[in-house]
């Protein structure tokens, strides 16, 4: 790959930190904030210049549409990480059937651990730089907070989105595109689990 500037280091390494610990990316806001950049077209020059010498891809129309682009040469150690397809209904996520092909990706490329990469169908989370095609990361848990990208299973349906529990009795599955509605679960009614959460994501170009 070409040289970078040391300013555009900073916005590469700005990216990748912002997505290990949110799961998301920046927007250009985001990287001003972090930087101190005094223009949100500081942010976009660089942005700019590292999409043309190839580190990461910028999504049209998103707010959050910036990714990383895997260079597996670049990190340290690899492991290979299934990748699932389309859930078929009343079948475990990680079932054969489900698992599309494995892939290399570096152990330490993502802050947290994770199991498996899950394809993104559709676009109701596209305004979280959530892109259709695009490989969610997925670490295995039950354990999420409010604001975390949950793989949830309602009934037989797998599905990608913001969690966030009401009640006791009510958790809300949040879009991130306003074309699509929130998911309301009821507890005492609705079968919900919970099978990880999203700790980065992978766009293949």
């Amino acid at each position: 790959m070409k040289v970078i500037t040391s300013q555009q280091q900073r916005v590469l390494d700005c990216i990748q930190i912002y997505i290990n610990k949110t799961g998301f990316p920046p927007t250009r806001a985001n990287i001003c904030k972090e930087l101190g950049f005094k223009s949100p077209n500081s942010a976009e020059t660089h942005l700019r210049a590292l999409e043309k010498k190839g580190f990461i891809a910028i999504e049209s129309g998103a707010s959050r549409g910036i990714s990383i682009i895997n260079d597996e040469n670049s990190y340290g150690s690899k492991d290979n990480y299934p990748v699932i397809g389309l859930v078929a209904a009343g079948s475990p996520t990680l079932a054969e059937e489900n698992i599309e092909r494995t892939i290399n990706c570096p152990k330490s490329f993502f802050e947290s651990k994770f199991d498996y990469f899950l394809k993104v169908k559709g676009l109701s989370m596209k305004d979280a730089g959530i892109m259709e095609d695009d490989l969610i990361a997925v670490k295995k848990t039950t354990d999420v907070r409010n604001g975390d990208i949950v793989i949830a299973r309602i009934d037989d349906e797998v599905t990608v989105k913001f969690f966030n529990k009401k009640s006791a009795k009510l958790v809300e599955l949040e879009p991130a595109n306003e074309d699509f509605e929130t998911i309301k679960v009821n507890l005492e009614r609705d079968e919900l689990s919970i099978e990880g959460k999203s700790i980065g994501l992978l766009r293949r170009n």
